[in-house]
């Protein structure tokens, strides 16, 4: 279950990349409106603005609508739900990672301290 919300929060952080990079876009596309303006080309300049520039990504949304309503409809139940099933391991979240540290690391040898309160071996 963790992993599986680790990829949701990847997949969280790709759609926050397309919410800014399409702002970005939006931005740029305005300069070269105003660019394209001052060049003489008023009318191709005009028909970006009108039908571009600030243009829905999807039928009534902006990105940041998209990104909202993912929030609310998967991401938030999601991890909701991986807090409940968490429980059954009494809140630990990553549960095959620990049990790969305790078999992989090297008591006593620097670098593979078990927590970070643990000193360092000399």
């Amino acid at each position: 279950m963790t992993e599986a919300l680790e990829t949701v929060e990847v997949a969280r952080g790709h759609l926050y990349a397309f919410h800014q990079l399409t702002g970005s876009a939006d931005f740029k596309l305005e300069r070269a409106i105003e660019l394209l303006g001052e060049a003489g080309h008023t009318d191709l300049a005009e028909r970006l603005s009108r039908e571009l520039l600030g243009r829905n990504v999807l039928p009534g949304r902006w990105t940041f609508q998209v990104v909202e309503d993912y929030e609310d409809t998967y991401y938030r139940p999601f991890r909701e739900h991986e807090r409940a099933v968490r429980e059954l391991t009494g809140g630990m979240a990553h549960v095959y990672e620990a049990g790969l540290k305790r078999r992989r690391r090297s008591p006593g040898v620097p670098g593979h301290e078990a927590t970070p309160r643990e000193p360092a071996a000399e």
